[in-house]
């Protein structure tokens, strides 16, 4: 399965040099959730398109969704950026509306194959939003260390 570790970092340097410690962000250095099966891409626009009530194509064609930063040529790991718009919209969120997105999350077919459901995205949504919301208090930015 893939590993996702979602960290928060001052810029994109910041956050490509993450590849220079041993697996992934050192939580020593940085904030950071780890969520097994949640891509930075798909999994990630889609969490978008659900808290901002647009259509996945909207979300996945934002700026920052997914973009690789770090070199294509890696053979373990990857850094890739958060769009700001579902890290405001996760920082935003009430307790009731992540519970509320928790359900269409956890049953979109990327979530269904990693075996989530609406209580263990529950759980996901409520550390991603803290991790969003600490981002913005500092002016930092999320991105994903994806291993594979």
């Amino acid at each position: 399965m893939v590993m996702c570790e979602y960290f928060s970092a001052s810029d994109d340097d910041a956050a490509i040099g993450v590849l220079d410690q041993f697996d992934g962000p050192n939580t020593s250095h940085f904030d950071v959730v780890a969520l097994k099966g949640v891509d930075p891409v798909v999994v990630m626009a889609q969490l978008e398109a659900i808290l901002t009530n647009c259509t996945y194509d909207e979300a996945s064609q934002r700026p920052r969704v997914g973009q690789l930063l770090s070199s294509p040529d890696s053979e373990s790991a990857f850094i890739m950026s958060v769009s700001d718009t579902v890290q405001e919209a996760l920082a935003s969120a009430t307790p009731d509306a992540l519970v509320e997105a928790a359900g269409p999350w956890s049953e979109t077919d990327e979530l269904q194959a990693s075996g989530a459901d609406a209580e263990s995205s529950v759980e996901a949504l409520v550390l991603l939003s803290a991790l969003a919301g600490r981002a913005r208090s500092t002016g930092h930015r999320l991105y994903c260390w994806w291993a594979v």
